[in-house]
């Protein structure tokens, strides 16, 4: 396997944090193989997320959304030998929509794995059925992947500096309260979170919020309802995932929702609390022994996040 390839059509930093554990895995696996990354979207690796040292070349065939037009497929094939790269021996797809696979299936290439249509493009057949990609990927390439977990402890020691500088004692709770993904309602009522951090400071815990600096207008309502919560990115000139990263291995525990800084936080391996409504849990929770999961679709047989009660979140706290 000299090139592997992955290709991921999720735009939001979650998709590409998702994905970490399995680079690294495969990585750990194929060392001496050269890895690309082929996104639909912005390529976070190469940007918000290049602080991560996540080592994988990007496949820039110059087209915004790939695989979400239908006239990338007559253009894929000369675009990708204008590139001078040898056939890539393994495509992995990530995605399951059948218009990207197709249109995916057109760069050269030795094997081809995806779980679009069934895995009926795999050019090996096998019988997937796990929902893992990894597990399924022993499978495909007759070989047992070692799982390999990112581990926060690589950080650059900048981020933990600067985290223990912001956050210098114990006893702190972290809250995420924003979603990224406006298309969906995923948000949980600041109410209740501010109604949980009121609880947890009767048990000498120090909420701290992940917000970022331009939401003005929410850090003063949250601040006048919990003087003593902390906002700690507020008072730091460096910014980023890594240093979300960072702070979060400072707390005791953390709560929130499905957004991008849910999978930055479930990267420093502590224990958290998640909540989900409209969103896939299974799918979209980070994987670790440590997650509990609040589900309003499995509990309270609803999409609506907020049949969540505070007590339900309290005490798992």
């Amino acid at each position: 396997m000299k090139k592997i390839l992955l290709y991921n059509s999720g735009g939001g930093l979650g998709d590409s944090i998702q994905l970490f554990n399995l680079i690294l895995s495969l990585q750990n696996s194929f060392k001496e193989s050269e890895f690309y990354y082929l996104g639909a979207h912005e390529n976070h690796f190469q940007g918000k997320l290049s602080s991560f040292n996540i080592n994988i070349k990007t496949l820039d065939l110059g087209v915004k959304y790939f695989g979400f037009r239908w006239w990338h497929y007559l253009y894929v094939k000369k675009k990708f030998k204008d590139l001078n790269i040898d056939k890539i021996d393994l495509i992995i797809d990530l995605q399951s929509k059948l218009r990207n696979t197709l249109i995916l299936k057109r760069l050269p290439h030795n094997h081809f794995y995806s779980s679009t249509y069934n895995f009926r493009f795999c050019t090996k057949d096998y019988d997937y059925n796990s929902k893992d990609h990894l597990e399924n990927l022993s499978n495909f390439l007759k070989t047992n992947i070692k799982i390999v977990n990112f581990n926060p402890n690589n950080l650059d020691e900048k981020f933990n500096l600067e985290a223990k500088r912001l956050l210098p004692d114990k006893n702190y709770v972290g809250f995420s309260v924003t979603q990224g993904n406006i298309y969906r309602e995923k948000s949980w009522d600041l109410n209740n979170f501010i109604t949980l951090g009121s609880k947890i400071e009767e048990k000498n815990k120090i909420p701290v919020f992940f917000i970022e600096k331009k939401e003005i207008e929410l850090i003063k309502t949250i601040k006048s309802k919990l003087p003593n919560a902390l906002f700690p990115e507020l008072h730091s000139s460096i910014s980023g995932p890594a240093l979300v990263t960072a702070l979060t291995k400072r707390l005791d525990t953390a709560v929130s929702i499905d957004n991008g800084i849910m999978h930055m936080m479930g990267l420093a391996n502590i224990p958290m609390i998640v909540l989900f409504g409209p969103t896939d849990s299974e799918k979209f929770s980070p994987k670790s022994n440590l997650i509990k999961i609040l589900d309003s679709k499995k509990i309270y047989k609803s999409k609506n996040i907020n049949k969540i009660t505070v007590l339900d979140v309290y005490k798992l706290i």
